[in-house]
C-alpha cells in the first residue's frame, strides 16, 4: 500500500527551498519521472507532444489510492517526509510536495492510478489550478499511474514565448531520461515523440549495460565497472559505483559524458568532476576527453539537498574523503588486474581484425561471453620489427609497443621523483624568449644570463644528463606549460626508440616494470600501449575445435 500523502508542517515548508520548479516541458517530465521511480516503477513510458504542449508519463509502480489522489496535487502535500527529522534522511527523488501542484498551476493536470496492493479499481481525477480535485471517476487499468499534463503554459502566452525552442526542450528531455536510466539501470524506458518511438532503453544489471545504448560508438567491453563499499567518516556504510571508459578504447571530442550522480540523481559537482579528470590525467590524447559515470550511494545524513529547486546542486559533507575514494577507484580501474582484464572479445580492434581475415574465407566466427582472467604473468618471447615485444601468457599473447611502454614507465618515475642534478659544464642556450626562461625556472632549472640573449643552465633532469641532445631537450622543455608537460617530454625523449634491438632479458624487464605502472593502458600522450590476442580468439580463428576427419570431408 502506498503511504498516505499529507500536508507538511509550516516549519518544514519554511526550510525547504522549493520555489517554482516547472519552467519547461522538460521540467514536467523530470518531476513526473522522479515520482514514478519513487513509486518503484520498473517500466516507464513517456509521451511528448510539443506542439500540443502536452506530456504523459505512464508507470507500473505501486499506484495511488483514491484518498491520496485527492490530495497529491495540493501544495506541500507529500508522502516522502512527515516531520523535521526526515529532511536529514531523505532517500527519495522527490520530497517537497511541490511538483504536481506546480504542474497544475501551469496546465491541465489529470491523473489515472490504481493502487497495486489495496484497490481493485482504478481512478481518474482531474485537478484545478490550485491542485484541488475537480472531477473523479472510476477507470479500469492495471496497477500503476498515468499522469497527463496538457495545455501547459496556455494561460501564460508571454511565458510560452520565452521558453526554449521545441528542439532544445526535446534535447533536455533526452538528457533527463538518459541520466535517470544510468542511475536506475533496472528500468525499461520507452519514449515517444508525437506517437512515434523516439528512445528505447533496455534494463541491465548495472549502468555498464546502459551506457552503450546511449553512446552508439561505445561497446560494453570498452567500459570498466567497479563497485566499492566504503565506511564514511561518520562510520556509516556507503557505496561507490563507477563505469569508466578505458582510455585505450574510447574517448570523446568534448567533455560531455563525464557524469556524477548521488543517490539516484545526476548532480553538478565541479570538485568531483575535477577529481575524475585528474585521475585520468595523461591517459588520453590531446583534445580528447573521458567517458565516465560515477554514482555515490551515500547515507542521507551526508547530503544537503536543499540548495537548488531542481535538486541538481547539493552540499556534500566530507568532500575530501569522497575525492580520495574516487581517485582510488579510478586507479583500480586503470590497472591491469583480474578485475579489469577479460578474454575473447574484450578488445574490439582484435575482433575487427579477425573478422576482416574471416571475410576472405567461407566460414563464420563463433561468439562467446567474456570471462575474467587470472592475473597474468607475461613472458617475453620475441620482438617484431624491432618495435613490438611479443609477450606470452597462459591465455594467449600480447603485442607491447616498446617505446611507449618504456615512456609510461619513465613518466611515472619522474612523477614520483623529479630529480635535477648539477652539470660540470653549463649548457648554453641562445635565442630563447623570457617566457621560455620562466618555464625553465618554473620546473626547477638553475638558469642565468650569460651574455647578449644567451643563457647558461647549471642543472638538468637526471635522465638528460649524458644525452648529446641535451640542449635540444632543454629547448623542448622551455616550450611546455608546466612541470607535467616537462616530465612527459623528458620521458618521451629518454625512452628507448623503436628500431632498437633488445635481448629477451631487456624485454622482460620492460614488461615487468610496465605492468606495475599506475596507468598501463596508454602512454602519457594517450596512445594505447598493448594489443591483446587472446587464446580463445585465436582458437576460434584457426578452427581448433574442428574434427580433422570431418574437415577433410570424411
Amino acid at each position: 500500500m502506498s503511504p498516505p500523502i499529507q500536508l507538511l508542517s509550516p516549519e518544514i515548508i519554511n526550510l525547504i527551498a522549493a520555489g517554482e520548479v516547472i519552467d519547461s516541458l522538460a521540467a514536467v517530465v523530470r518531476e513526473l519521472l522522479e515520482n514514478a521511480i519513487d513509486a518503484q516503477a520498473t517500466r516507464l513510458t513517456v509521451s511528448v507532444f510539443p506542439e500540443l504542449w502536452q506530456v504523459m508519463v505512464a508507470d507500473n509502480g505501486r499506484g495511488m489510492s483514491l484518498d491520496n489522489l485527492r490530495h497529491c496535487a495540493q501544495a506541500h502535500h507529500t508522502s516522502k517526509i512527515f516531520d523535521l527529522d526526515d529532511l536529514w534522511k531523505i532517500t527519495s527523488l522527490g520530497f517537497r510536495g511541490e511538483a504536481l501542484f506546480s504542474i497544475a498551476q501551469v496546465g491541465q493536470l489529470t491523473i489515472q492510478s490504481r493502487d497495486a496492493t489495496n484497490d481493485s479499481n482504478g481512478w481518474l481525477v482531474n485537478y484545478n489550478q490550485q491542485g484541488e480535485m475537480s472531477e473523479e471517476s472510476t477507470a479500469p487499468m492495471a496497477p500503476g499511474t498515468i499522469v497527463t499534463a496538457s495545455h501547459l503554459f496556455g494561460t501564460m502566452p508571454v511565458r510560452r514565448q520565452g521558453l526554449p525552442t521545441f528542439s532544445q526542450q526535446l534535447k533536455a528531455i533526452q538528457g533527463i531520461v538518459e541520466n535517470l536510466s544510468l542511475c536506475h539501470p533496472q528500468i525499461t524506458w520507452q519514449v515517444h515523440h508525437n506517437k512515434k518511438s523516439w528512445l528505447s532503453i533496455s534494463p541491465g544489471k548495472t549502468s555498464q549495460h546502459i551506457l552503450p545504448q546511449l553512446l552508439k560508438r561505445v561497446h560494453f567491453n570498452d567500459l570498466q565497472f567497479l563497485c566499492e563499499t566504503v565506511i564514511t567518516p561518520s562510520h556509516e556504510q556507503a557505496k561507490i559505483e563507477m563505469v569508466l571508459g578505458l582510455p585505450d578504447r574510447t574517448s570523446r571530442g568534448r567533455l560531455d559524458w563525464l557524469k556524477i550522480a548521488v543517490n539516484g540523481r545526476v548532480v553538478r559537482s565541479p570538485q568531483l568532476e575535477q577529481t575524475m579528470l585528474a585521475g585520468l590525467s595523461r591517459t588520453l590524447p590531446k583534445g580528447r576527453f573521458p567517458v565516465g559515470f560515477l554514482l555515490l550511494i551515500i547515507p542521507p545524513s551526508e547530503i544537503d539537498w536543499n540548495r537548488h529547486p531542481a535538486k541538481t546542486e547539493i552540499y556534500l559533507k566530507s568532500l575530501e574523503f569522497w575525492q580520495e575514494r574516487v581517485t582510488e577507484v579510478i586507479d583500480k580501474a586503470l590497472k591491469l588486474s583480474p578485475i579489469t582484464i577479460s578474454t575473447g572479445e574484450q578488445n574490439q580492434r582484435v575482433k575487427k581484425l579477425l573478422k576482416a581475415s574471416e571475410n576472405k574465407g567461407v566460414y563464420n566466427l563463433g561468439h562467446s561471453e567474456s570471462n575474467e582472467l587470472e592475473l597474468i604473468q607475461l613472458r617475453a618471447v620475441g620482438q617484431v620489427n624491432q618495435t613490438y615485444i611479443v609477450a606470452e601468457h597462459s591465455h594467449g599473447l600480447w603485442l607491447v609497443e616498446q617505446h611507449i611502454a618504456h615512456e609510461r614507465i619513465l613518466y611515472e618515475k619522474l612523477q614520483d621523483e623529479w630529480q635535477l642534478i648539477p652539470v660540470q659544464q653549463a649548457i648554453i642556450l641562445t635565442q630563447i624568449s623570457l617566457k621560455q626562461v620562466e618555464q625553465l625556472q618554473r620546473i626547477g632549472l638553475d638558469i642565468e644570463p650569460f651574455g647578449d640573449n644567451t643563457w647558461a643552465v647549471r642543472n638538468v633532469p637526471k635522465l638528460l644528463e649524458n644525452r648529446e641532445d641535451c640542449p635540444d631537450a632543454l629547448i623542448e622543455l622551455s616550450l611546455g606549460g608546466d612541470l607535467e608537460s616537462a616530465q612527459v617530454a623528458v620521458a618521451c625523449r629518454s625512452a628507448l626508440r623503436n628500431g632498437t634491438v633488445l635481448e629477451l632479458s631487456q624485454m622482460q624487464e620492460i614488461l615487468n616494470n610496465w605492468k606495475k605502472t599506475r596507468n598501463p593502458r596508454t602512454c602519457p600522450h594517450g596512445r594505447p600501449i598493448y594489443l591483446p590476442l587472446e587464446e580463445s580468439s585465436l582458437s576460434r580463428f584457426f578452427r581448433r575445435h574442428w574434427v580433422i576427419g570431418k574437415s577433410h570431408g570424411i
